[in-house]
């Protein structure tokens, strides 16, 4: 048991967070778990979750755990990435949300913990299709694809150092989060908003937004996105190349009772026009 227990204390980081298939993968059973909990060698913050103690759990370490050590292929997105990198000032505040863009659900466990926000997750195939299979890249992709690969994270995914080891907690970069949060309109942003934030946004990559924009699916982003970057005329949109971009065909109704905007084909409020 101790010996078992020195190599959990290896490969488990103080405080992130396993689940049991974690723990079975690992050779860890339900009968030893049960007593390196009635131990306190580890915590049990929710049914089949495990986690050394150590600092108070919050949701960057709940997210952070399911980006390292269980692998799966999440990124903070959209409002909160931007939120988490400074430009929440831009946007009205709102009840804790937290917003995950992946090509997998997270675990079912992750809505059961105590944490004080409210989870959301997008499936980015709804932007971006199902080319882009992993957040990280990988060696053992071949070479070709690993290229591919390596240009999209490059576009869409950044890592903030968190905590006392600084682990890497994977966000999207605010030129992908901005096309999330613009995929929220009517609906769940507003114009107002979105108009704000676009107006703050004045150093933004065009080599990434050119990449994010070529390879987003949705034709309603695209329109938005060039809608609100022509009311603010900021420096990159020049560098951006928009005959490679689609557009699509036919008006888009995304405000009722608005106006029809003849360039981009969408419906806007009017009140923007006073703005």
């Amino acid at each position: 048991m101790r010996g078992k227990l020195n190599r959990l204390e290896r490969s488990l980081p103080e405080g992130l967070l396993v689940d049991s298939g974690w723990m079975n993968e690992n050779g860890y059973a339900s009968s030893l778990r049960a007593k390196y909990v009635a131990s306190g060698y580890l915590e049990q913050p929710a049914r089949r979750v495990y986690r050394r103690p150590r600092g108070t759990l919050d949701w960057p370490v709940a997210v952070l755990s399911m980006q390292t050590l269980l692998d799966y292929a999440l990124v903070i997105g959209g409002r909160t990435a931007l939120e988490l990198q400074g430009y929440g000032h831009y946007l009205p505040a709102r009840r804790r949300e937290v917003h995950l863009y992946g090509w997998e659900k997270p675990p079912t466990w992750l809505y059961e913990l105590d944490l004080g926000v409210v989870f959301h997750f997008h499936p980015s195939s709804r932007l971006f299709g199902h080319a882009r299979h992993h957040q990280v890249v990988r060696p053992t992709e071949p070479a070709p694809e690993r290229e591919e690969l390596a240009a999209w994270a490059r576009a869409a995914v950044i890592e903030t150092p968190l905590g006392h080891w600084q682990w890497p907690l994977k966000q999207s970069t605010p030129e992908r989060a901005l096309l999330e949060l613009l995929d929220e309109l009517p609906d769940h942003e507003s114009f107002d908003q979105a108009d704000a934030l676009m107006g703050g946004l004045a150093t933004l990559s065009p080599r990434r937004l050119q990449r994010l924009l070529e390879d987003c699916l949705s034709v309603k982003v695209k329109r938005l996105f060039f809608y609100f970057a022509d009311r603010h005329g900021h420096a990159w949109l020049k560098a951006l190349d928009r005959s490679t971009i689609d557009l699509g065909s036919g008006n888009r109704v995304l405000a009722r009772g608005g106006r029809l905007d003849p360039t981009y084909a969408i419906t806007v409020p009017r009140s923007l026009d006073a703005a």
